[in-house]
């Protein structure tokens, strides 16, 4: 009896020691990597270079086929174990040389939306204000047919997370034009998504509903959009125009960008993390999406300049075309199934090169356990969000192959100041925070790799 309590005891032992070691180890080690990033980082001058050297990279546009060619050396240039190009086609609109529109012989701030057809010459007409969609409804046919619908309905101030203020009006943007032209309207102003009360208009990814007219829709900056408004509570048949000639062309042919560090086990699991390197036509990208660019390529790069070996092979894809059509997420898990691989978990930062504040995880339960049990480690970083969420949506694709997906979560309170608008330049990207969030997101790959999400669900590919 003695003994056995004996052995049970030296067994408390031994695991005690071994997780105190463990989690020294695992400090050093991500102590190591914030180190490398803050006083050894490469973040800056690569987002620098991106930002400057190729600059706002549509898809299907030149910038976009010159950002492929430099992610592409980027990456052979630190010698990862692969680079590769994966192939992906394309949408390609062209925003065009004419973007017009105001009221009373004054102009307004505008940018047309990604996907919107032309005007095909100058629009006048009466406009009507609403809010939602309802209002729309409530108003009828006979009092929207001819007229231009100004869709105003503002992000929600009171809500803290801006991202839930964006998802709860973006659905005007994306689906305003053909629910006005379903009442005979001629064209739609779009109150930009944002808090930020600037001259810039913001633009963002637009679509039409099958089988119903196509109208020429422009976002207006806030204090356009706020001095329509009160305008018309002046003038109740108050005219505007619009005036806009984009193109849509042909799908093209372009690329994801994907570089490894081969995995030590020989299941061949895999943890994919990236951003996309595509953005909208206007500023430079840097916020949307250079920084989750750069998080990606910086984190393989502190792991590789730490002679970490993987268990499993970390897979940095940088995806093409995220912000209209998710083409290349679409592909990339589409080509991971056909070949049959798996994947054990996947990472994404979409939210800005902002001071990073934890993660969300989108699984199970147990998984979610599993990464608020790191939460120790990362909090001397000032890391607090662990909880389940979003993940991401060039990584969401994966989910339907029963994959965990891990979203890097930054302080968001300026994101949408930027977002898809003429101000996402690299001089409004902080270098200190660029480069915690690159420390962040290789610090949770390493933890993933190591510790896993507490379940091995991925013996196989998984549907839904």
């Amino acid at each position: 009896m003695r003994s056995q309590k004996s052995h049970f005891i030296l067994f408390l032992l031994v695991l005690t020691f071994t997780s105190i070691k463990a989690q020294k180890e695992d400090s050093l080690f991500i102590r190591k990597a914030y180190d490398i990033a803050l006083t050894e980082g490469h973040a800056y001058e690569n987002l620098r270079s991106l930002c400057k050297d190729v600059g706002a990279r549509l898809s299907g546009s030149p910038q976009a086929d010159s950002a492929v060619v430099w992610a592409k050396r980027l990456l052979e240039s630190y010698d990862f174990d692969s680079v590769w190009l994966m192939p992906v086609t394309v949408p390609h609109w062209v925003r065009g040389d004419i973007e017009e529109a105001g009221f009373n012989g004054k102009p307004m701030n505008v940018k047309t939306l990604g996907g919107s057809v032309s005007s095909n010459g100058k629009i006048e007409a009466e406009v009507i204000e609403v809010h939602d969609f309802e209002e729309l409804e409530e108003l009828g046919e006979e009092k929207v047919k001819g007229k231009i619908v100004f869709y105003n309905r503002p992000m929600d101030a009171k809500l803290i997370s801006t991202g839930q203020a964006y998802g709860g009006c973006v659905n005007q943007r994306w689906g305003g034009a053909s629910e006005a032209a379903k009442f005979g309207a001629v064209g739609v102003f779009v109150r930009s998504m944002s808090h930020h009360q600037d001259e810039h208009a913001h633009t963002g990814s637009m679509g039409y509903e099958e089988g119903v007219k196509k109208i020429p829709s422009i976002a207006i900056s806030l204090p356009d959009a706020n001095r329509l408004s009160a305008q018309l509570k002046k003038q109740k048949d108050l005219k505007a125009y619009m005036n806009v000639n984009p193109q849509v062309l042909p799908d093209k042919e372009s690329f994801n960008v994907i570089a490894e560090i081969k995995g030590t086990e020989e299941s061949g699991k895999i943890i994919t993390f990236g951003g996309h390197l595509d953005s909208w036509d206007v500023g430079e990208g840097a916020h949307d999406d250079g920084a989750g660019v750069i998080h990606s390529i910086e984190a393989l790069r502190i792991m590789k300049e730490m002679g970490y070996r993987p268990k499993h092979t970390l897979r940095c894809v940088l995806f093409m075309n995220e912000e209209n059509g998710n083409r290349g997420g679409k592909t990339y898990a589409a080509v991971a199934k056909e070949k049959g691989e798996v994947h054990y978990a996947a990472l994404e930062s979409d939210g800005g090169g902002f001071v990073p504040r934890g993660f969300t995880l989108d699984a199970s339960p147990e998984n979610v356990k599993q990464m608020q049990s790191w939460e120790p480690l990362l909090e001397p970083y000032n890391l607090h969000i662990f909880k389940a969420g979003w993940g991401g949506v060039d990584i969401g694709p994966l989910k339907k192959q029963g994959v965990p997906l891990i979203g890097l979560r930054v302080d968001d309170q300026r994101y949408f100041d930027h977002h898809h608008s003429d101000t996402d330049v690299f001089e409004n990207v902080h270098k200190r925070e660029l480069e915690l969030g690159a420390a962040s997101f290789a610090s949770m790959i390493y933890l993933v790799d190591k510790y896993g999400l507490g379940e091995d669900t991925l013996e196989g590919v998984k549907e839904e």
